[in-house]
């Protein structure tokens, strides 16, 4: 569609990589409109004249993505699609000098902190009074809740203090405040999230702080689900197992990133601890909350890791058995500590190490799961598809985790309602199951 006609602006922001991105998003769309602007977010209509890419940098196949995200529109430019497009986020931050070299037709570009700055180019202004304040682009029933923004943390293959700088947290107040609001707007879920959510508020309360702000948040009426993600285990604040033990409304479900289980990887990785450390906090974990739902990511590949290694990385993930595991290969990042040493692991071998964890995965999950069938649990209702109603028990986030596949023909369940289901079958990755009548 043309739009060099139209009078009014309109802007379709479009969000790659995480969901600390997808906030980024949704803040800026909602200053965007308090502003008067005509805003949408990842629009298919094709009718705005303005597009920001809101972009990330995270690893090789993140920043291909990106890349490919802004030539797209930069061509749709060309072809008189649309007049402007404006570059924000993680690759952006990251690469901007060497970006616009490299794509000078792109019309600004900005970092993670410069949503003022883009908003002067619609000649707006960054509201405060608007702070807290979010237009959910997911499904109202379930909102991600940012606690903090950069990361202290050394670790050595991770570039994400390069684009997001030093761990900042969010005061208590006004996490809390954002939570209300949200659950006016209908949120049930709410889904912590930070580059490590265990550091929060020892840059402001100078202690962590993390057990105390979900209790204050587990007292927000409607609230009825919170979930933790991105745990970081080096000084893994304990607390936070009381309370999640202690209050109903906080899944028993945590997301710690452990990355490797080998001790020699996790030195060479700055993690600060040990394969024996590791087991003891996740034995602790299991003990104070014997309901947990434990999800990891590890990293195949990285500089220096032997078979030997690996194999203590498949011997670990046997043992412990988690309920959700994913696995990256190494991502050799410009400006880490790991770029000083040679990317020794060759690609392939990288790839069929990650296989080979999933595969011991698959076949635990599929034994967990069946462990499931004949068991009946709270479901939320996330959508429907295909005759069939999809949720998710207190022990699954959105998008990474299991399903629940409730068929539709003889039940009506509203989405973001919750449902008590009975699992009636299983396979290594999702539930099947009918709803009980009340």
């Amino acid at each position: 569609m043309k739009t060099k006609g139209l009078k009014k602006t309109k802007v379709n922001i479009v969000t790659l990589g995480c969901s600390k991105n997808l906030v980024d998003s949704e803040v800026m769309l909602t200053q965007l409109r308090g502003n008067n602007i005509d805003a949408t977010h990842e629009s298919t209509k094709d009718d705005a004249n303005v597009v920001v890419v809101n972009t990330c940098g995270f690893i090789d196949n993140a920043k291909q993505e990106s890349i490919d995200t802004i030539l797209r529109y930069v061509d749709a430019k060309q072809e008189g699609l649309v007049e402007k497009v404006y570059v924000s986020g993680c690759l952006s931050q990251r690469y901007k000098d060497e970006l616009k070299d490299e794509i000078p037709d792109v019309d600004a570009w900005f970092g993670t902190g410069d949503l003022p700055a883009l908003l002067k180019k619609f000649k707006a202004d960054y509201k405060k009074e608007l702070l807290g304040e979010r237009i959910i682009t997911t499904s109202n029933h379930y909102a991600y809740l940012k606690i903090a923004e950069g990361c202290d943390r050394p670790c050595s293959f991770c570039a994400i203090p390069l684009m997001r700088g030093k761990h900042v947290s969010k005061p208590m107040e006004q996490v809390v405040a954002e939570a209300e609001s949200l659950v006016r707007q209908g949120t049930k879920e709410v889904l912590l999230i930070a580059q490590d959510s265990t550091y929060y508020g020892l840059d402001l309360y100078k202690k962590r702080n993390l057990a105390e702000l979900m209790d204050r948040l587990a007292d927000v009426e409607g609230l009825d689900w919170i979930r933790l993600h991105y745990a970081f285990p080096t000084g893994f604040p304990e607390d936070v197992l009381d309370v999640m033990a202690k209050r109903s409304n906080i899944c028993n479900y945590l997301d710690i990133p452990l990355q490797h289980a080998s001790t020699n990887m996790l030195k060479m990785m700055r993690r600060g601890t040990t394969r024996e450390k590791t087991e003891a906090l996740l034995d602790k974990m299991r003990s104070k909350v014997p309901d947990i739902a434990i999800r990891t990511t590890l990293i195949a590949g990285h500089p220096g890791e032997t078979q030997e290694d690996f194999e203590e990385m498949l011997d670990f993930v046997e043992k412990n058995r988690f309920e959700r595991l994913g696995i990256f290969t190494y991502s050799h990042e410009e400006n880490t500590h790991s770029y000083n040493f040679e990317d020794d692991v060759p690609d392939e071998t990288k790839q069929e190490r990650a296989n080979a964890v999933m595969d011991l995965q698959e076949e635990i999950s599929m034994s967990i799961n069946e462990g499931k069938i004949g068991k009946e649990y709270k479901v939320l209702i996330d959508r429907m598809e295909s005759g069939t109603f999809i949720g998710r028990t207190e022990y699954d986030s959105p998008e990474v985790d299991n399903e629940v596949i409730i068929p539709a023909d003889h039940s009506y369940l509203r989405i973001g309602d919750f449902a008590q289901v009975k699992i009636t079958d299983a396979t290594a990755f999702d539930l099947y199951g009918e709803p009980i009548k009340p």
